[in-house]
């Protein structure tokens, strides 16, 4: 599926490359299809994506093309598949660059993401373009823990390097290699991804235990409860 997407007045001309085309081997199953606040976190991933300035958004697909390729059904994004997904990240990361320049011959840089980091917001993105903006970096990576990586926006002058990468080399080898032309925006929440079915109920029991959370602020009786007590100690 291909559908055009046109420059907007005040967006970007920088790209979105989603990378989802892995296998999911850690997983079990395809994690592309998982679902994350009733949404599959590819569909929300994109959708994240397509919220933000950039434009256009280009999603990687691979193993499980057949199933992963309907969460893109009535998505303004360019689905490219990548046959050899097999042969690692960078194999992906090709033909995103290669799908994003036919796309829009004028891009100037592309945001590299993955489907699996569920708490990347729109806000995220743009601050990334904001900050290439402010900067004038080659690179802007996102920033948690000891981490400099995805999200990460990259300038054109990089896609030849990034282009050229091995089979086991991703974003983060690029990062690496140009350390005095790199800008970080602080989101700490990029620590949080879903590679095992441990990560997922991570998420999931962090899930429920905000919707909890929100329960008991919302609801009156634990705060007139508390206040009660209070009272009665008081009158003691």
């Amino acid at each position: 599926m291909e559908t055009s997407v046109g420059q907007h007045d005040g967006e970007s001309q920088i790209g979105v490359i989603i990378l989802a085309a892995g296998a999911s081997t850690r997983m079990g199953r395809p994690k592309q299809l998982l679902l994350h606040r009733g949404q599959t976190l590819l569909r929300r991933t994109v959708e994240t994506a397509l919220a933000s300035v950039c434009r256009p958004v280009v999603v990687v697909l691979g193993a499980h093309v057949e199933s992963v390729r309907n969460e893109l059904e009535q998505l303004p994004a360019y689905a490219a598949e990548n046959p050899e997904w097999n042969k690692g990240m960078s194999s992906s990361i090709r033909i995103g660059l290669e799908t994003l320049i036919a796309t829009n011959s004028e891009v100037d840089g592309a945001v590299i993401m993955l489907c699996d980091q569920p708490l990347v917001t729109a806000g995220v993105i743009n601050e990334l373009v904001e900050a290439r903006r402010e900067t004038g970096k080659a690179i802007v990576a996102s920033a948690y823990g000891e981490t400099r990586g995805v999200p990460a926006l990259f300038s054109r002058q990089l896609f030849a390097e990034i282009a050229s990468l091995k089979v086991n080399e991703g974003a983060r080898q690029v990062i690496a290699s140009h350390p005095d032309d790199v800008a970080t925006v602080d989101f700490p929440e990029g620590a949080i991804d879903v590679d095992t079915p441990q990560d997922y109920e991570f998420l999931r029991k962090g899930q429920r235990r905000r919707r909890l959370k929100e329960v008991s602020t919302s609801s009156p009786f634990p705060s007139r409860s508390i206040k009660s007590r209070h009272a009665m100690q008081q009158e003691r």
